[in-house]
């Protein structure tokens, strides 16, 4: 997310990228030619990549395809936060890329005339569960190659010191499995920090761009999610209700009172900031998510001292809720492509997630998180990973990703202004809930 800033940049070398695409809207394109394919009758491959930092595993994966197979492949990356233009102006090429990316189903409807139904496709295949595909009607448009996962990370050496505290309202972590749970823990942990050797139960909720997308994007899908499932919504809803804010009130204003952090410096705080906190161990709980790890690890933290609860915000029946996955990373194969470009595409993604090869290029040396069957086998190394993946298998319910329903930027940035007037007790609680509630039809009118 271009919204994440520069210590995304930095923890995306090492980590899962959580990025999304600026949903632009695109205009009329010409349409690509069919006579792309290699005389050969072998077709071609032509990947626009969305993750920089991935761009020499792909070269590389590319090219040990091409000496295996003879079929070309080219892999172009797009800069940092201009993947949508590029994808615009590569698409109207004869040349034009015959695999490409979308972010969800707000990025999918700039490009449903150019996507190819993947239901015969390995990668769809493959997929552990397929209902995290992408999918318009009964075509699947799009297949995740990448998942992520978010919730409270929490520090188990200092839950362990408070757990043999005097009145500790908990005899192991997994007794927090609710909202009330969690603020009663945190309440008593704020009121012990001296004892406890914190400066407060949760890391900074920064408002600084570097952090404040995990308030207005991470945190907000919590609400929606909610909404979304009572009201039975699978796609982008032109209005919503915010029948969960007050949960989403609950959730921030603990963030905000058990903190190590004045609300009043809360504009300045940055991620490096929040990051910092819990790594020298100066708070217990910190809200982010799998690609946190390598920030983690490089100032300090061991792998055995980290684990991962779900968000919990208040909701009847959360004791079954499980941590956020989800992903904003879909392959989309292009459908104005030659048949044999398209056949080309397809055989490459079917080696690319079934050859030892492509499972140690995407595993390993992207650090990806795939949701494939035939990555089963891999082991990551990083806790948070580890953490997301028992939860998966826990028999709880995993939240899904529905910021990528989120109407525009702009209403991100309106929410996180409002939120921040709130922290610092320059507005209150009704503005957060016009930009939540109001915003989102400002926003749907404006990109319909």
């Amino acid at each position: 997310m271009e919204e994440k800033g520069s210590m995304m940049n930095r923890t995306i070398k090492a980590a899962v990228g959580m990025i999304a695409i600026a949903a632009m809207s695109v205009g009329t394109l010409a349409a690509c030619g069919s006579d792309s394919s290699s005389s050969d009758g072998k077709g071609k491959v032509y990947y626009l990549n969305f993750k920089p930092e991935a761009n020499d595993a792909w070269q590389a994966l590319a090219k040990k395809y091409t000496k295996k197979t003879g079929v070309e492949v080219k892999v172009q990356t797009a800069a940092s936060g201009t993947y949508e233009q590029t994808l615009k102006s590569e698409i109207a090429k004869s040349e034009a890329p015959t695999l490409f990316q979308v972010n969800g189903p707000v990025g999918y409807q700039n490009w449903k005339s150019y996507t190819a139904d993947m239901s015969d496709t390995e990668p769809y295949k493959e997929l552990i569960d397929q209902s995290v595909a992408l999918k318009d009607g009964d075509k699947v448009v799009g297949v995740p190659y990448a998942m992520e996962t978010y919730g409270i990370i929490y520090n188990k050496d200092i839950l362990n010191k408070y757990i043999a505290t005097d009145g500790a309202k908990i005899k192991s972590v997994d007794d927090i499995d609710n909202f009330d749970t969690l603020k009663a823990v945190a309440d008593d942990m704020q009121a012990k920090k001296d004892e406890l050797g914190i400066k407060g139960a949760f890391t900074s909720a920064g408002f600084d761009s570097s952090s404040d997308w995990r308030f207005k994007t991470h945190l907000a899908n919590l609400p929606l999610y909610y909404e979304f499932k009572q009201d039975k919504i699978t796609e982008q809803p032109e209005t919503i209700k915010g029948t969960y804010l007050p949960q989403y009130k609950q959730i921030f204003d603990l963030y905000l009172k058990d903190s190590t952090t004045e609300p009043t410096q809360l504009s300045s705080k940055t991620g490096d900031d929040a990051t910092s906190e819990f790594s020298l161990g100066e708070a217990a709980f910190y809200q982010n998510g799998t690609w946190a790890w390598s920030d983690l690890n490089k100032n300090g933290m061991k792998a055995d001292s980290l684990g991962m609860l779900p968000i919990y915000i208040g909701v009847k029946g959360e004791e079954k809720q499980g941590l956020v996955t989800g992903s904003e990373n879909y392959w989309c194969i292009n459908d104005k492509a030659s048949d044999a470009d398209k056949k080309a595409t397809k055989d490459f993604l079917k080696w690319v997630i079934t050859d030892k090869d492509g499972i140690e290029s995407i595993s390993s040396d992207m650090g990806l998180t795939t949701p494939f069957k035939t990555f089963s086998d891999v082991k990551s190394d990083n806790p948070l990973t580890q953490a997301a993946v028992e939860d998966q298998n826990s028999g709880k319910t995993a939240v899904s990703w529905n910021f990528t329903m989120m109407p525009s930027e702009e209403w991100k940035n309106k929410l996180g202004s409002a939120l921040l007037e709130y922290a610092q007790g320059t507005g209150d609680w009704n503005a957060v809930k016009t930009a939540f509630v109001d915003g989102w039809k400002t926003e749907y009118d404006a990109a319909h």
